[in-house]
């Protein structure tokens, strides 16, 4: 378990080379642009797939659903009971994926961060007011709220502590911190019905995407999440993560694709309290990562080599990153991979992979690229390079036998999870 993988070929005077991607050098992360269709995917695929037969753990976040299916019927058999297949478009067995889910403070404190973060995401990415500092306070407060206690709560339980008193009441109760409690004391108790109505209805609007789906409400409404991230790091499992967004929707897409890479940053950054040699090395796979990364996101891509997670992140174009993640991935990642991109990206990848021209990119066939590789700490000349072709399709017995393991594991039966959700909302 060496750690390193094969991206690809390349030729030199004549001659095929591999080129291979040190298991040191995979900790400075990895990025990929270039336009749909020219071999992300392939790339990205081959790589896991070395990854989860040499033993290591990983994770693979796909946004279309492909690239799952494509690794599935290619897990080897001594790893079937690694794999975590988080698919949310099985709804007989839904996951849970509790975002407020804390074990201490400082997960607190992150998660709680990080949904407000994902609020403005999601409804307001360009802050231009839709999401503002009301809404954010409101938000912050009302999910300590309903973190607190032995039961702790979800997402789904924040909008009932503004009609519920008798839950609101049942929650107080627990809390510790004074600004909290004068939230809802002073701030709460002192504002009109008018105004609180006004804000209320506001405030409401923003959870009904998700409250009123069933789908959603099943996975992030559990308190317990199946899986904890920290363990799956530590025991080099495999997350497989379809959120094919054709079959759950864009918006659930993205929602649950953010918590999940929320959730994996908390576990990462917890690793700080161990040795070097306790923090397992895990490789995560991005698909379309503009829309999974929060502001926080950027940060992790400076931090997370220390801690052993090494990234892997594609996507189309530049333009869809925030400027604050652009830069963050333009400053810190060591492995740098083109196809081919727009004239506008290309105008500005010259000035990363000097002397390749903008008819360089513009003009690459499929399944080539220029890449700047990591080696030895150290970013190389840009270089050009091809992807290999993927391993023939084995036959889908792997993914019916994951899937029974999986519902057995992680999963929860859909009766029983609506009726634990109907108890907590009345």
């Amino acid at each position: 378990m060496s750690g390193s993988v094969q991206i690809g070929a390349s030729e030199f005077r004549g001659q095929r080379r591999s080129i291979e991607y040190a298991a040191n050098d995979r900790l400075r992360h990895m990025y990929m642009i270039g336009k749909t269709g020219v071999g992300k995917s392939t790339i990205f695929q081959n790589m896991c797939l070395q990854d989860i037969k040499e033993g290591r753990g990983t994770c693979f976040i796909d946004p279309h659903g492909e690239s799952i299916d494509w690794l599935l019927a290619h897990i080897p058999q001594d790893r079937l009971q690694d794999v975590v297949l988080f698919d949310p478009s099985d709804t007989e067995f839904p996951f849970g994926l509790n975002i407020l889910e804390a074990h201490d403070e400082f997960e607190k404190d992150f998660l709680v961060n990080e949904t407000i973060q994902i609020f403005y995401k999601l409804f307001d990415p360009k802050k231009t007011g839709l999401i503002g500092p009301q809404f954010e306070h409101w938000l912050r407060n009302a999910a300590l709220t309903v973190m607190a206690g032995p039961d702790g709560g979800s997402i789904i339980d924040i909008p009932k502590l503004f009609v519920d008193k008798e839950f609101e009441l049942s929650k107080r109760k627990h809390l510790t911190d004074p600004i909290v409690i004068d939230f809802w004391t002073k701030q709460m108790a002192k504002t009109s019905g008018f105004h609180k109505s006004e804000m209320l209805n506001y405030f409401m609007s923003k959870f009904g995407p998700f409250m009123n789906n069933s789908l959603m409400r099943n996975i992030i409404g559990q308190r317990v999440s199946s899986f904890d991230f920290g363990s799956l790091m530590d025991d080099r499992k495999i997350v497989l993560a379809n959120l094919s967004k054709g079959k759950i929707g864009e918006i659930n897409a993205h929602m649950l694709g953010l918590i999940l890479v929320s959730k994996l940053q908390v576990a990462t950054l917890k690793r700080a309290n161990r040795e070097n040699e306790h923090r397992t090395p895990f490789y995560l796979y991005v698909d379309e990562f503009q829309n999974f990364a929060t502001d926080t996101f950027a940060s992790l891509l400076s931090e997370s080599r220390k801690y052993g997670l090494g990234m892997h992140l594609t996507n189309q174009y530049l333009a869809q990153l925030p400027d604050l993640i652009k830069d963050s991935v333009l400053g810190n990642v060591g492995t740098f991979v083109a196809f081919e991109v727009s004239a506008e990206d290309a105008k500005i990848l010259t000035e990363e992979f000097t002397p390749i021209t903008e008819l360089d990119f513009m003009g690459l066939p499929r399944f080539n690229f220029y890449i700047k590789l990591m080696i030895d700490g150290k970013t190389s000349e840009a270089f050009s390079g091809m992807s290999l072709p993927p391993e023939a399709e084995k036959e889908t017995r792997v993914r019916a036998k994951v899937i029974a393991f999986n519902r057995l594991a992680y999963g929860w039966s859909r009766l029983l999870v609506e009726e634990t959700i109907k108890r907590q909302l009345t």
